[in-house]
């Protein structure tokens, strides 16, 4: 019924992103959606913020209901609509070959690479888009819309915060994918844990990616901020890098060669060391506890003797 992954025969790093101004320069809505239904984009987020603050509402709800209300009367949205607009999508230098390549050079170290998205933005958007057209995730976890029988948006179906955003890293640790599945509160003894946190890395571009940075972070893994290599401002990497947040910053610039590209890399190179070694503990423990108990056992006999 659920997807389930097991442990593999190898290391397994997932790398996991944002993707408004991590993986794209802009927030998605605004590279198409809100001129279409007449709205200046700066409006339309103060709009959707003023209906938010009003009414005590998560701001993912408000945004997504004021997206299905302007859109009422100009026209059907369904997903194709959403996915068109998904299509028309603008992505940072790079990022159309990035996954790919990362994935190849993963196998050459003999670590297999997964790429995840966990965003605020909509699912069906991100769907659109090229990148995801071409396979480039393993899943994409965001914010969604429920459909009627005439396949017209009318609820949320799900809604992916910066707080909640961590329940999806849980899920890529154990392997429990799906996001209703029950498994994800289960126990997992360390040495069975598909990818550990340590293999893990993090890209996200603001506050809104803390929660996951922090998570990360403190069980070993690997966060990184990015910035619009043409802007250059790096205010909120600064911010996120002096409050601990984040332990590299790197331009959103995803072409081979790139720093961001040698950066992720390294992580690679140095998760199959890591990985070497963590499996001669496992195996040395092993060896130890085997030793121990014929120990106690041969204690054990001696003494009836």
């Amino acid at each position: 019924m659920f997807t389930r992954k097991q442990k593999e025969d190898r290391p397994v790093i997932a790398i996991c992103y944002d993707f408004d101004k991590t993986l794209s320069p802009d927030d998605m809505q605004a590279q198409g959606y809100i001129q279409s239904v007449g709205y200046d984009v700066n409006q339309f987020w103060k709009d959707s913020n003023r209906v938010a603050f009003a009414n005590d509402m998560d701001q993912n709800l408000s945004y997504m209901y004021k997206m299905v209300d302007e859109a009422r009367g100009k026209f059907v949205m369904n997903r194709k609509a959403l996915m068109d607009y998904g299509a028309k999508v603008q992505l940072f230098k790079g990022v159309d070959t990035w996954f790919e390549r990362i994935r190849q050079y993963g196998l050459k170290k003999g670590v297999i690479v997964e790429h995840y998205i966990i965003s605020s933005g909509l699912k069906e958007m991100i769907e659109g888009t090229k990148v995801a057209q071409s396979g480039a995730f393993e899943r994409i976890y965001a914010s969604s819309f429920f459909y009627n029988d005439r396949g017209e948006a009318v609820w949320p179906a799900q809604v992916v915060n910066y707080t909640n955003k961590t329940q999806f890293l849980f899920r890529i640790e154990k392997g429990v994918l799906d996001c209703n599945d029950p498994m994800v509160n289960d126990y997992i003894p360390k040495e069975d844990v598909r990818v550990p946190f340590r293999n893990m890395v993090y890209i996200g571009d603001s506050d809104t990616d803390v929660p996951c940075m922090r998570l990360v972070n403190a069980y070993g893994g690997y966060s990184i901020g990015v910035y619009n290599a043409d802007t250059n401002d790096k205010d909120k990497v600064f911010k996120m890098m002096y409050e601990e947040r984040i332990k590299y910053f790197a331009p959103a610039d995803y072409t081979e060669g790139s720093e961001l590209d040698q950066l992720v890399k390294d992580i690679i190179d140095r998760t199959q060391v890591n990985e070497k070694l963590e499996q001669i503990h496992v195996d040395k423990k092993r060896e130890y506890l085997k030793a121990a108990k014929e120990h106690e056992a041969k204690k054990a006999a001696e003494t009836k003797i």
